[in-house]
C-alpha cells in the first residue's frame, strides 16, 4: 500500500480565528503552500473555530485577507472545524465500538484527587480510569467521557521529516478524552479527523505542536488509518533570540502589509527564514516552488532580522514590472487609509517609476521619493528647500527659465541648457542645481532634476519655476 509520499501531496493550514494572522502562521501557510504547489498538490484552508468563546467572525476574515495579500490560495472552499463536531463524534463512538476507547465515568473531583496522589508519590501524574477495563454491566446511567485507550508500555515514535524520530514515553501518556461528557468532541481528535477526511498526506506545522503529535498518531492507529508524514518547525524568534513578542516589533502580518512591504518580499524574505537552498537569497515564487522541501529546514529557532527583510524588500521593488508596482502600491495606500492614486497622478507615477524604484526599500519610501510628482502647486517649500533659493539663485533661474521654455525636452538638450547657464556663472552643475531642485520638489533631496523634468513635463516645469522665483525670503 502506497504511504502518504507516494500520493498527491496534500497539506493544509490550519489557524484558530481568535486574533490575527501571526508572522509564524503566514510562514507555515507559505510553507504549506509552497510545498503543495511545487509538486501539483493541493493547499487547503482550516479554519479551527471550536473555541467558540474566542473565535470571531473579524478574525476569520483578518486571517482570509491576510493570505490574499500574501498571495497565497487555496484549494476549494475554507473548512470550518466546528461545523464537523457531529462527523468528530461519529469517530469517538466508532472507536469506542472498535474497543479502542471507553466510557469513562470518573468526575473532575476523582481525576484531580488522583493525580495528588500520584505526585506525592513522586509518580508522574497521568490519570489512569478505574472504567478502561470494568465491565460493561457495571457502568451507571450518568454522563460519560469517552477516553482512547493509550498503551501502558513502550515508546511511541514520531518520525519527522524536521525533527528526525522523535521518541514518547508511553507511560507519560494518558488515556486522552476524544469526547467529552456533554457529546463535544476535543481538539486533538477533530485535528485528525479533519485530516484523515481531509486527504491530508503532510502535516507541516510550528513544533510547539510536536507534542500533540503522539497522541495524534494514536488517534490514526486506533481508526487504522495512514498516519501523515509528520514535519514540525521551528518558531520565529526575535532578532534577540527569544521568544518573538510585540516588543520585538511587528507579529502581525497585517503591520507588515501596513509598513509597506510588497507581498512578494515578504513571501522571499519568509521562505528564507528557518529554510535554504544554498546560499541563494533573492527568488521568486517559481524557484521558491522549484527548490522548497522539507530537508532544507533547520531545526534551531528562526531569527528575524528587519534589517535583511528591508533589503529584500528594496530588490523586489527595483525588480518588479511598474505595472504590478503600481498595483500593489493602491493596494498599500487603501489598506493604510490613504487616498488612492487618481488618474493624473497614476500616469505620473509611471513616468517616475525608472528613477524611483532603485531607490525605494517600501512603499512609503516610494511615495516619499515620488512626492514631487505628486504634489499640487502651489508647493509648499521645507525649510532647507526655502533657504536655497537666495536671491543669486532666483537670477539663474529666472535666467534659465526662458531657455527651458525654447529647449527641446529631451535629457540631452535640458541638461545642456543648465549647464551653459551655470558655466556662463563660473559655477559647477551642483551649485545650479540645488536651488532648481528646491524649485521643482519643494525638497533639496529628491530624483535627478532632469528625471523630475522629464516627469512633470514642460509646462509644470515652467509654472513651478515661476512660483519658487516669488517665495517669501526665509525669515
Amino acid at each position: 500500500m502506497p504511504g502518504p509520499a507516494d500520493r498527491p501531496v496534500v497539506t493544509r493550514f490550519a489557524p484558530s480565528p481568535t486574533g490575527y494572522l501571526h508572522i509564524g502562521g503566514a510562514r507555515t501557510a507559505l510553507f504549506n503552500w509552497l510545498y503543495a504547489r511545487g509538486r501539483g498538490g493541493k493547499f487547503l484552508l482550516r479554519i479551527e473555530d471550536t473555541d467558540r468563546e474566542r473565535s470571531t467572525p473579524e478574525a476569520t476574515a483578518a486571517i482570509l485577507q491576510g493570505l490574499r495579500w500574501l498571495g497565497l490560495d487555496w484549494d476549494g472552499e475554507a473548512v470550518s472545524q466546528f461545523a464537523r463536531a457531529p462527523r468528530h463524534a461519529e469517530v469517538a463512538h466508532e472507536m469506542l465500538a472498535r474497543g479502542r476507547a471507553y466510557k469513562c465515568f470518573a468526575t473532575a473531583a476523582e481525576i484531580d484527587a488522583f493525580r495528588e496522589a500520584e505526585k506525592a508519590a513522586g509518580r508522574y501524574p497521568v490519570f489512569q480510569s478505574p472504567w478502561r477495563d470494568a465491565d460493561p454491566a457495571s457502568h451507571p446511567d450518568a454522563p460519560y467521557a469517552i477516553r482512547m485507550k493509550a498503551p501502558r508500555d513502550g515508546e511511541t515514535l514520531i518520525c519527522d521529516a524536521v525533527q528526525g524520530t522523535v521518541k514518547v514515553r508511553n507511560d507519560q501518556l494518558d488515556d486522552m478524552i476524544v469526547l467529552r461528557s456533554d457529546g463535544t468532541p476535543v481538539y486533538m481528535l477533530a485535528v485528525v479527523v479533519d485530516d484523515h477526511d481531509m486527504g491530508v498526506t503532510h502535516v507541516i506545522r510550528g513544533d510547539d505542536h510536536l507534542n500533540n503529535a503522539a497522541r495524534q498518531q494514536m488517534v490514526y492507529d486506533a481508526m487504522g488509518w495512514e498516519v501523515p508524514v509528520w514535519a514540525h518547525i521551528p518558531l520565529i524568534h526575535g532578532p534577540d533570540g527569544k521568544k518573538l513578542s510585540k516588543r520585538h516589533g511587528a507579529v502581525g502580518l497585517h503591520e507588515y502589509q501596513a509598513l509597506g512591504y510588497p507581498a512578494q518580499a515578504m513571501r522571499n524574505y519568509l521562505c528564507r527564514l528557518g529554510w535554504a537552498h544554498g546560499d541563494a537569497e533573492f527568488f521568486g515564487d517559481a524557484e521558491a516552488m522549484e527548490w522548497f522541501d522539507l530537508a532544507g529546514i533547520g531545526r534551531a529557532p528562526a531569527r528575524l532580522d528587519f534589517k535583511k527583510l528591508e533589503n529584500l524588500s528594496g530588490q523586489h521593488i527595483a525588480a518588479m514590472a511598474d505595472a504590478a508596482l503600481l498595483h500593489e502600491l493602491q493596494a498599500y495606500l487603501e489598506a493604510v487609509g490613504q487616498p488612492k492614486l487618481s488618474p493624473h497622478q497614476h500616469d505620473l507615477m509611471t513616468r517616475a517609476m525608472p528613477s524611483l524604484k532603485d531607490r525605494a526599500k517600501t512603499f512609503p519610501e516610494l511615495v516619499e521619493k515620488a512626492a514631487f510628482a505628486l504634489a499640487s502647486r502651489p508647493l509648499v517649500p521645507d525649510a532647507k528647500a526655502r533657504a536655497a533659493m537666495d536671491a543669486v539663485s532666483r537670477g539663474i533661474l529666472n535666467e534659465l527659465t526662458p531657455r527651458l521654455r525654447d529647449a527641446s525636452w529631451e535629457r540631452e538638450a535640458l541638461e545642456a541648457e543648465v549647464t551653459q547657464v551655470a558655466a556662463g556663472h563660473g559655477l559647477g552643475m551642483g551649485k545650479i542645481a540645488a536651488p532648481l531642485r528646491a524649485a521643482l520638489s519643494g525638497r533639496t533631496v529628491s530624483p535627478s532634476v532632469f528625471d523630475m523634468m522629464l516627469v512633470i513635463g514642460r509646462d509644470e516645469t515652467l509654472a513651478r519655476l515661476a512660483e519658487a522665483a516669488v517665495w517669501p525670503e526665509t525669515a
